[in-house]
This record gives structure tokens, sequence and C-alpha cells, in this order.
């Protein structure tokens, strides 16, 4: 195949980087773990117990080639690049160092000058290819939209994807692209800064042959024409993709049993009195006798090639205060606007929510309808039965936003890994697009059942604060879904979760048990539960102030047994918790945001080191 070769170069770059491993093993084991085994197992038979996935790996990477690591499923290829791209730090390697340009690898300052392209595609689906790209540019590179415009476009030429810049990323016939485009937008994400280095996992994987082939020999262009040094790993490639790499690492169970060219690999075969049958390519059968094949000696890799290291040495590797390409205002602008165009587009968040707040409005509404200006006990019950059932469905229904925090989740730890914004950004961006939009929800669903259920109506006060402390309780759980989001490893375990704290919440309000009949132990949850408090706030609202002095509720023989403010006498309430109420609610908003901010920046830090 042809390509657009020219001498390598590093396309304005300062520096080309090396990556070499020396002696590198890892197991596949925890720190406690490690602790169980030396303290109770006795030493080294304990740790003998440990699968170790590399043992004794030595093998590099050149700017201006790329090197394909290959082997059967299992050999030990993911967990190489995952410790070459810095995804498993260096602490956590057994033994053995990673080096770039001869000194050992620094993994923050290394992200920042390289780019890692996970085997699973972590996209949002409804943003546009052009979309993707331009909010991946506008976060990562620091000379404002004309420059990340002029970027994206010179990408999208050099990837291939300017005749599907309009469509959605999202898989299927629906105005969505290809597995091949979308793998392309994957590569183009972690390309948009520029990166010396580029590591991708299994780029061929789920893709046809020509989709394939397209992808290595774009991968093959960058190397050769911009000086790249490129990574990658592979299972089993087609013939003329195996004739694009420069360089192949074949591994089995965890061992390097050939580093180099494809030449050599041949010439290792046919020492080894194998013949290769016609149409099967070399690295192919190699994989399927890869049993009868010596492990390279760990000593050879320092023994070849001295003369190509002198390139690599003088070169400085130094370590920098961590940048941020942008500012804190502008990384919430930018990612409040990538929010809010996901928000609109998800049918499930906002449309659904939308037609969902007035459906339920009016129906709650017809069902209650003038509740609020019957007399007596029933009445009563039926009252703040209306006011138990209304926080049911408020703090019930924003789990549906649960799917979107987590799907985030991912591309959040993936993007601030790299550098690209704070954390402390992201929380903020999403706490105040959901401003707004839930206060819309909110506005829709009180609108029609304060006024069919009849509640106060003497001023518009009533009302305004009503819509208040709805708007107050979907923030509520707004938060708290957010905060779980950020601690569950899945949607099953988080719905969970989330579904058994929220039943928990409505046992501990105080609408089923009293509070001086719920156990000493468990009283605690009745201060924590999110019904609680809004539920206080409903019946002071409606029974509470001058108006609760004159609105009878009880009557008996044609006589008031029972005045408003006397019923939340009875209740412990008064007048002073319409406010501190909200207030509350307020330190549970913020309470859960921050806690979810602490979770996500721990996770993050975890990942980044």
């Amino acid at each position: 195949m042809e390509l657009p070769v020219k001498s390598p170069d590093s396309g304005g770059r300062k520096y080309p980087y090396r990556l070499e491993t020396r002696d590198l093993s890892y197991k596949l084991s925890t720190k406690f773990e490690d602790y169980f085994r030396c303290d109770f197992c006795g030493g080294n038979e304990g740790r003998a117990a440990a699968k170790f996935i590399l043992k004794g790996v030595n093998c590099e990477a050149r700017p201006g080639q790329v090197t394909a690591i290959a082997g059967p499923s299992g050999a030990g290829k993911t967990t190489l690049l995952d410790i070459l791209a810095g995804k498993i730090p260096p602490c956590e390697v057994s033994s053995g160092e990673v080096l770039v340009n001869g000194k050992p690898i620094d993994v923050k300052v290394f992200r920042r000058v390289s780019g890692y392209v996970t085997q699973d595609d972590a996209l949002f689906p409804l943003l546009t290819v052009e979309e993707t790209l331009m909010y991946s540019a506008l976060l990562r590179l620091p000379g404002g939209r004309k420059e990340a415009g002029s970027r994206v476009k010179e990408l999208m030429k050099e990837l291939g994807l300017e005749h599907v810049a309009g469509s959605r990323i999202r898989e299927g016939s629906n105005n969505g692209i290809s597995g091949g485009e979308r793998r392309r937008v994957s590569i183009g994400v972690d390309l948009v800064h520029d990166p010396a280095v580029i590591l991708i996992d299994e780029p061929t994987s789920g893709l046809d042959s020509a989709s394939a082939l397209h992808a290595v020999t774009l991968l093959k262009s960058m190397a050769v024409n911009q000086g790249k040094t490129i990574v990658l790993t592979i299972h089993q490639p087609g013939f003329r993709i195996l004739e694009l790499f420069d360089r192949i690492v074949l591994l089995s169970n965890g061992f390097v049993v050939h580093n180099g060219g494809l030449n050599l690999l041949e010439e290792r075969l046919k020492f080894a009195d194998h013949r290769i049958p016609r149409h099967v390519n070399v690295l192919e059968f190699a994989i399927d006798v890869i049993e009868t094949l010596p492990v390279q000696n760990p000593g050879t890799l320092s023994n070849i090639n001295r003369e190509d290291r002198k390139i690599a040495t003088p070169i400085r590797f130094e370590r920098k205060l961590l940048v941020y390409p942008n500012s804190r205002f502008d990384e919430v602008l930018i990612l409040g606007q990538r929010f809010c165009s996901n928000i609109f587009r998800t049918k499930q968040l906002f449309a659904t929510r939308v037609i969902q707040a007035l459906v339920a409005g009016f129906i709650l509404g017809t069902i209650y309808f003038n509740v609020g200006n019957d007399k007596g006990k029933i009445a009563l019950q039926t009252q703040t039965g209306f006011f138990a059932f209304t926080l049911t469905f408020l703090l019930s229904s924003t789990t549906e936003g649960l799917p979107i925090f987590l799907q985030e989740r991912r591309i959040l730890m993936r993007e601030t890994s790299r550098g690209a914004y704070r954390v402390s950004s992201y929380v903020l961006s999403n706490t105040i697009v959901f401003l707004p939009f839930l206060l819309m929800i909110g506005i829709l669903f009180t609108s029609p059942v304060y006024w069919l259920v009849g509640l106060r109506k003497d001023t518009i006060d009533g009302f305004l604060y009503f819509s208040l402390v709805v708007w107050m309780v979907l923030l509520m759980a707004n938060s708290f879904v957010a905060c779980f989001s950020a601690l569950v490893p899945n949607f099953i375990m988080g719905n969970s979760v989330i579904a058994g704290l929220m039943g928990s919440f409505f046992l501990f309000s105080g609408y089923f048990i009293a509070k001086d009949k719920i156990p000493s132990y468990w009283v605690f949850m009745h201060y924590l539960s999110l019904f609680k408090y809004p539920f206080e706030c409903f019946m002071i609202n409606e029974y509470g102030g001058e108006q609760g002095e004159r609105k009878c509720i009880e009557i008996e023989n044609g006589e008031c047994r029972l005045y408003g403010s006397s019923f939340l006498r009875q209740q412990d309430l008064t007048d002073s918790q319409k406010w501190t109420n909200v207030g509350v609610m307020l330190g549970f908003i913020v309470g859960y945001r921050v806690l979810g901010l602490v979770i996500l920046w721990f996770r993050c830090y975890k990942a980044r080191n």
C-alpha cells in the first residue's frame, strides 16, 4: 500500500519520545493481598500464589514507527499497554521500570504529551462527530474557539471524517456513524492536542477488514510523516495490516518471545524448524506455534541497537507543574454547553420529564380535586396523603438521570486523567445546568396541581413557596443521585442503593411512624430523611401563618374543633421552621454535591496516580 511517506520529523515538536521497558513484571494482586500473603502465608510461599501477568518484559517503541503488541488472548497485551500509558502507575509494578527517552517515566507529565485510546469507545452518543472533537479541542487547547475550530477541521480531514461531521455518534442506522468511523472519532479525541505518543488498545476490534486497514494506515501515516511514537495492541492482523508494522512485540503468558521486525520473526520461525504454510501470515502462524518458541533472553534488548539509543539519551524529560489549558470559568462554560446539548437531546431526560411533570400535575390535581377546601378528619388525612405522595413522586422520578451521570463519569475520569480540566469545574457546571432545568420541571408540575387541589389561595405567596419547595426537592434528589452515581460501580447497583435509601427516608419521615415512636437507635434516620423537611414545609405552608389561626380543618356540631395552627402544634411544628427547613434542604443540596465532588476527585486522583 502506498503511503504519503517522507522522512520522519517532529512536526514542529521539540522532542520525539522513545519508550522502553526493562525487566518489567506485573502481578494481579492488591496491596491488601500482598500484606496478607507476607504476614500470614509465610513470605515467599504466599507470593508464589500471586498470578503474574507480565514477567521480565523487555521491549521498546521508537519515534516514527508503529510498534504492535501481539499475542494470544490472556498474553498480557492490554496490561503492558496500560503500564506504558501510565494507567497502571509505576508504584504498582512488581519489578522493572518504564523509561521515556532513557529516564524513568513521570506519569503526570507523560500523560500530557501522549494520547491513550482504550478499546471501549467512551463517547457521548447524542453529540455529532464535529461537536465531539470540538469540545475535546476546547478543553485541551489553550487558544480558544478559533484555534480549536482550525484544529478540528484539520483533524477531520486527516481522519477522513468530513463527510460525517454533522452525524451523531450513536450506533445504529438513525443518523449514526459506522463502527470504523466511531473508532476514528475515538482516536481523534485523543489526537486533538497533537500528542507525540499514541497508545491504542485494539484499534481494529469489531471492524471489518477495510475499516481496520484504513485505521492502521492512518496511524502509519502519522508515524512516518509526523514522527509520532505509536504503540498498539492487536490480536491477529491480516497481511496488509501486518506490513504496516515496524516492530512487533510478541507475548506469550506474560513473557516476550519476540521483539523486533517482521523479517526477524520469520527467520526465528525457520530457525525453530517451522515452515510457514502458504496463505498464512507470519504473525498468525507464530501465535499458533507460540508455545514452541523460546522466551527472549532478558538481557537481549540491552545488548542491541546501542547506537539507536544515543539519539534519545540527551533529550530532557522534565517534570512540570500541572497547568490546565483553560481558566476555571472557561472550563465551566464549555462543560455546561456540552451538558446542555446532552440533556436537550436525551428524550428520556428532557422531553419525557417535561411531559411527565405536566401529566402528573394534571392527574394528581384531578384525583385530589378541591380537597384543600374540604373539612373533617378524612379530608385532613387526604390532604396530608397528597403531600406525601407528591414527595414520593418527585424524589423517585429523579433516578432517571443515573445513566447520564454514569456515562459522564467514564468520560470525566478519562479526560481529567489527561489534565483536560478540573473535577470541581465539572461538578459546578453540572449543578448550574440543572438549576434552570429542574426549576422548569417544578413549575410545570406545581402550576396545575396547586390550583386543582385547592391549596391556600389567600395570597400568591402560598403558591410561590410551594413551588420553591418542589424545586428544592428536585434539586435535593438530583444531588443525591449525582453523589451516589460517583460512588456505585454500575446502574443496577446504583438503582438498588438509591431506591433502598429513598424507601428508608420515606419510612422515617414521620408520616408513617411518629418521631417519638421511632426506636432511639434509628432516630438519626429521621433527621437524615429527605422527606421530613419538605413534608413539614408543605404542612406549615398550608396550615401555618395568620391564615392558620382562622382556617378550620375539622368541624363538629357546627363548631370548629381544630384550627390549622392547633394541628401544627400537635405535630410539633412552628412557623419558624418554614424557612429553617428550606435552609436544611439547601444544606442537603450543597452537602451531597460536595460529597460527590470528593468521591469523584478521589476516583480521578487515583486514576492519575
